[in-house]
């Protein structure tokens, strides 16, 4: 019976992947769980893992590099090193051993942020783990976004939240940082409180307490009732209007908009 399920694996591959083997000229090994697989070369570890039958239930999201749900761990052939990855944005190599880690536990603490104050205080009460910090840069070294983390790390111990926000803020937590941290601190939660702690603290901009003021003040809400009355089509075309005065709107997005809604 296995013998049978993957002879219909192979049969079906260039239909369940999109690649067509005939087509492919390049040829490169690599090894998933510990098994040998011949894929295409030139294509990334997560399309890797699909065209060698593997389904992903959990450790896909986005598929393009933001959501940090494939992060990967992988050693190449003749290479002592460990090294980290995103498997929908890294390109196989010849001799690759993968394995995904789909989850890095971490505890996550609670608190009301509107509670706490707005410096670096609550970052040691809720991450007292900070105060182990070696400054090895392991956790930089992991980092698939290439962000300094050891030095928002750094920052932390400082208080200085601006510095956190600014180095942490495209963080995807994928928690590969805090996987090889020896110090076993959770880098993406620290960089969060941080995040929230200075925006609290930011005062709001003039303009935003304009529009709320004109909102509550009823302004809007004729227009806005004249536009919940409308109906599908109405609303369709009083967009592309609104588009074809901004010169916005193509003919042919102003049919896509009409027939995808």
């Amino acid at each position: 019976m296995p013998e049978i399920m993957d002879r219909i694996r192979e049969a079906n591959r260039a239909v369940t992947t999109g690649i067509d083997d005939s087509a492919v000229k390049h040829w490169v090994t690599v090894y998933i769980m510990g098994k040998a697989y011949r894929v295409p070369a030139d294509i990334t570890i997560m399309q890797a893992m699909e065209y060698a039958g593997y389904r992903f239930v959990r450790g896909a999201g986005c598929r393009a590099g933001f959501c940090g749900a494939c992060a990967t761990v992988y050693r190449t052939a003749g290479d002592w090193r460990l090294k980290t990855a995103l498997a929908c944005q890294t390109r196989v190599e010849d001799g690759m051993y993968l394995v995904q880690i789909p989850f890095t536990p971490a505890e996550k603490p609670a608190y009301a942020i509107e509670e706490e104050p707005a410096d670096g205080t609550p970052l040691l009460k809720y991450f007292p783990e900070l105060a182990r910090c070696v400054a090895c840069n392991t956790c930089t070294k992991a980092c698939p976004q290439d962000l300094e983390v050891m030095d928002y790390i750094q920052a932390a111990l400082r208080g200085d939240l601006e510095a956190i926000t600014e180095l942490s803020f495209d963080c995807i937590q994928c928690g590969l940082c805090a996987m090889r941290c020896p110090a076993e601190i959770t880098h993406y939660h620290v960089a969060q409180l941080a995040r929230r702690l200075y925006g609290r603290s930011l005062p709001v901009p003039k303009h935003v307490e304009e529009r709320v003021r004109e909102i509550e003040s009823g302004v809007y809400a004729e227009e806005f009732e004249r536009i919940l009355s409308l109906g599908r089509e109405e609303i369709e075309e009083l967009y592309k209007k609104e588009q074809r005065e901004k010169g916005g709107l193509k003919s042919r997005d102003a049919s896509r908009v009409t027939r995808n809604g």
